[in-house]
């Protein structure tokens, strides 16, 4: 495998789980964000998860978690971020202009050889490709989030995508600790979204349409099928701002349900676990 340096676009929840969990691999790690506030709190997001590899993952003790930490360039600089980059890995905000530019501006700084894979939730790679300069090396590689319990990774390409860059973004997803799920075609959501997504709206729905209290939504989900966490404390995890950014360029209904969450929530400060409350509250 080709693959050894690897840089992260975006060091927000998931970006910075991404980025540490390559680097915990054995991996040369570079995460770039848009400024020195974003820069601080990527270093605060990978101190958080020193700990929690130490509690929760083997061999992360004698001091492999703080390595991984250490050994994790993060800089504002994109250009220097890509320049020897054999993959990047892109986890910007899930707005499709926004990504759009970062990839016509990857596009022109990344070697010609790196290999782009879009973390996108929701969007199709091929909304993309067009924007990449190389839609043969380029593709999607979806998380999910808390990527060290929750270890699958979603590979999934355009029909332009070249099918030895396919085999090598599995194989290094597989060399992270990850589980490669192979999807054969394009699919919004890929396989885990396209089950979560329409329970999370329809929980939504119900609090937004004042039928019962997301406390009550959850306890049913929990009660009735034995899953451990209901709908309302999935989305308080992955951040209110991931599924407000999806509703909002969506749909009418899904435009409503965003501006519940903006209104309810965001406004207030209510973004999830990060912030310390969402639906719920979190010492």
């Amino acid at each position: 495998m080709s693959i050894r340096k690897v840089t992260v676009l975006g060091t927000g929840v998931l970006g910075s789980q991404i980025a540490f969990q390559t680097a915990f691999s054995g991996f040369e790690v570079t995460a770039y964000d848009i400024n020195d506030d974003a820069v601080k709190a990527a270093h605060d997001r990978f101190t958080k998860l020193v700990s929690i590899y130490q509690d929760e993952v083997d061999g992360a003790g004698d001091g492999k978690a703080e390595k991984a930490a250490d050994t994790i360039t993060v800089t504002t600089d994109l250009a220097a971020a890509v320049k020897e980059a054999d993959l990047i890995i892109e986890a910007v905000p899930e707005v499709l202009k926004i990504k759009q530019d970062t990839y016509q501006k990857l596009s022109e700084l990344a070697p010609q050889r790196t290999i782009f894979a879009t973390n996108s939730s929701t969007l199709l790679p091929s909304d993309l490709k067009d924007f990449t300069g190389r839609p043969d090396r380029f593709l999607a590689l979806h998380f999910a989030n808390d990527v060290w319990r929750y270890n699958t990774a979603e590979v999934m390409g355009t029909k332009d995508t070249d099918p030895e860059v396919f085999h090598e973004v599995a194989e290094f997803a597989a060399a992270i600790g990850m589980v490669p799920i192979e999807l054969h075609r394009e699919k919004a959501g890929y396989v885990v979204n396209s089950l979560l997504v329409p329970l999370l709206n329809a929980a939504m729905g119900l609090s937004a349409g004042g039928y019962a209290e997301p406390e009550t939504v959850d306890k049913t989900w929990r009660t009735a099928t034995g899953a451990p966490f209901g709908p309302f404390q999935m989305i308080d995890v992955i951040g209110l701002n991931t599924p407000y950014n999806i509703l909002v360029n969506g749909s009418e209904d899904g435009k409503k349900l965003a501006a519940w969450l903006k209104d309810n929530y965001i406004d207030k400060g209510k973004l999830g676990v990060s912030s310390g409350e969402g639906f719920y509250k979190y010492s």
